[in-house]
């Protein structure tokens, strides 16, 4: 197949980063529909677009046949528009996190279910070098058996709009990304987990905008999360600072440097011997937003299932929200899909 036709859903911010990679890859966008019909048609000014301006996204669909439609609406769309699409015979790529709550989540995977329509998720920070580097290096045993991670992220970051008054603005709207990136590195999933949402003095947002969290891991790995979106100065990468211990070295990632680490190269000491680890080189080829499209079509071109299709993405979404339930109960709670 080539020259897929696309119907855009949502045409704010995050639409920009979108048009670019669709263009390149001859993907025709025969429709952007927004609640605001004069927004999709800038799109389609800004991006010399053939394609028609609507506010209706089952009018779009009956009137262009797409073969797939992109998802770039607000979280709380996120379940109607994917389930009409999925409904209409198309599948879907959307952007994170993938429902406002996990009931809407399962709607959502029961609908591609019943439909027979793939929808995937794009966590575009998994089609990123150095997190695949450190993919890589850790699935060859480099570090021996992994049993620990630590993520900390810190931005001050001053929005304004709708994530200044989410009541869990971090752990929904970015901690998705890491939590995802925890499961895309190791290969574990999640068991159970402990978390504290809060709110520090000085913080502009409404809702918990800091969180720490202990999750238990399959294969007995703990992942500790730190992070904050009211964090002024010294901040980390957006991606996060990154130590994944394993019984035979450690790999960090920080800055969005490369993987670096140290691997033991002795048996004496109280320290080990140690020596530098050789991370294995990266074979991706496009990047984010672009990297998830690519997937997306070789998945209409060949039939070959995406990494984020929605039955494992969904497990990312759950631990999110398992991790505001156990901040909100002030326990630990077990990580339900």
């Amino acid at each position: 197949m080539a020259g897929e036709k696309v119907v855009v859903v949502g045409a704010g911010g995050i639409a920009g980063a979108w048009f670019p990679p669709l263009a390149k890859e001859g993907v025709k966008v025969t429709a952007v529909v927004d609640l605001k019909v004069e927004q999709a048609q800038k799109r389609i000014e800004e991006y010399k677009l053939d394609a028609m301006a609507t506010t209706n996204l089952r009018k779009a669909i009956r009137k262009t046949k797409p073969d797939f439609v992109l998802d770039l609406t607000v979280p709380e769309a996120h379940t109607k528009v994917t389930c009409t699409a999925l409904a209409m015979g198309c599948p879907v790529i959307g952007e994170k996190p993938m429902a406002a709550s996990m009931k809407a989540a399962r709607r959502m995977v029961s609908a591609a279910d019943k439909a027979g329509k793939l929808y995937m998720v794009s966590q575009s920070r998994r089609w990123n070098a150095a997190h695949e580097q450190t993919r890589v290096t850790l699935a060859g045993g480099a570090v021996g058996t992994l049993t620990t991670i630590n993520c900390d992220f810190y931005i001050g970051a001053h929005f304004g709009g709708f994530r200044d008054v989410m009541p869990s603005p971090l752990i929904l709207d970015m901690s998705i990304h890491h939590f995802g990136l925890a499961r895309f590195r190791t290969g574990a999933d999640p068991v159970a987990v402990y978390a504290l949402e809060f709110n520090p003095k000085g913080s502009w947002y409404k809702g918990d905008v800091a969180a720490s969290c202990i999750f238990e891991m399959t294969n007995g790995v703990v992942f500790t999360y730190r992070g904050s979106w009211c964090g002024e100065g010294c901040h980390t990468s957006w991606n996060g600072d990154w130590r994944l211990i394993g019984d035979q070295g450690t790999i960090l990632m920080e800055k969005d440097q490369p993987p670096k680490g140290q691997v033991v190269a002795g048996s004496d000491g109280f320290h080990r011997t140690m020596k530098d680890l050789a991370p294995a080189p990266s074979k991706l080829e496009f990047g984010d937003m672009h990297g998830a499209l690519r997937e997306m079509l070789e998945f209409l071109r060949t039939g070959k299932k995406p990494q984020t299709e929605c039955h494992d993405n969904i497990k990312s979404l759950a631990m999110v929200f398992a991790a505001i339930e156990s901040s909100r109960k002030h326990k630990r709670v077990l990580v339900k899909c």
